[in-house]
């Protein structure tokens, strides 16, 4: 049976720490006292947030998965992996090059499969640890516009789901965080998202106190969203043609177009 793991002392890997959702990620894990290894692509934006946290920093690019090897020989062992790092790939899949399909595939499911491969053999050998994989509302209902970033979002649940299964007998846990729209920091802000009146947000550190959740209560599931969210999320995940029809209906297709065209240049 996984045991909850204790945050102070934990060696802990953070990905995508270089984006606002993954920086406010790793100052709460500080907080709590958590030994931190920060990764990113961008070495000039982890260097300063290491200094702040006294962490340390892995420059990696998770769409090479040699470079994903490499980030963990240089993390080292780990009590807690976060799987934070994703890719923006909203828009119709017809405008997706192979090459970017390929791309978002890897950055988005076969990494953290890969870290979490990695990471969990060293966590059953010690008996302890924890694997949060930060995945999406969009990976419990699906949405027009977003049947990519829909696919590895759903994989990446029942990865999740279904791991966390196989490793609970040796006292490792794993977890995955379904943020819904987040603001001041994320995809969805730096897309250019606009939401429809009315439709709530929540916060980046709102998402870190969904990980320390996760965490300290050895949960399957936390989902990070407003009370109408989270029921319409699960009213989707069972009834489809419902959920399409209450998304045509609040105007869910002019979000998803404006996100897209936000997101072009990262894919």
């Amino acid at each position: 049976m996984a045991r909850n793991l204790e945050l102070r002392g934990a060696r802990t890997l953070v990905t995508g720490a270089t984006g606002g959702l993954g920086q406010a990620i790793a100052r709460r894990l500080a907080a709590e006292g958590a030994e931190l290894v920060l990764t990113g692509r961008r070495i000039d934006v982890l260097e300063p947030l290491a200094a702040e946290l006294g962490a340390r920093t892995v420059a990696a690019d998770l769409a090479d998965l040699a470079e994903v090897d490499r980030l963990m020989a240089e993390a080292g062992p780990l009590d807690l992996l976060v799987a934070n790092a994703a890719l923006p790939t909203s828009g119709h899949l017809l405008e997706y090059t192979p090459e970017q399909v390929e791309r978002a595939l890897t950055v988005n499911l076969h990494a953290p499969i890969a870290l979490t491969r990695t990471a969990a053999e060293g966590m059953v050998e010690r008996g302890r640890g924890h694997v949060v994989l930060i995945g999406s509302v969009s990976g419990k209902v699906a949405s027009v516009s977003s049947s990519l970033y829909n696919a590895t979002k759903f994989g990446l649940r029942g990865f999740a789901l279904g791991f966390r299964q196989d490793v609970a007998q040796h006292g490792v846990g794993v977890s995955v965080v379904e943020p819904g729209f987040v603001r001041d920091a994320g995809m969805f802000v730096e897309g250019g998202g606009k939401l429809p009146p009315g439709m709530r947000t929540v916060t980046p550190e709102a998402v870190a106190a969904g990980v320390v959740k996760a965490v300290r209560r050895n949960k399957p599931e936390v989902v990070v969203a407003p009370a109408e969210l989270r029921a319409g999320a699960a009213v989707g995940s069972v009834l489809a043609g419902v959920s399409e029809k209450l998304q045509k209906a609040g105007g869910g297709a002019k979000v998803a177009a404006t996100l897209a065209e936000g997101q072009k240049d990262k894919r």
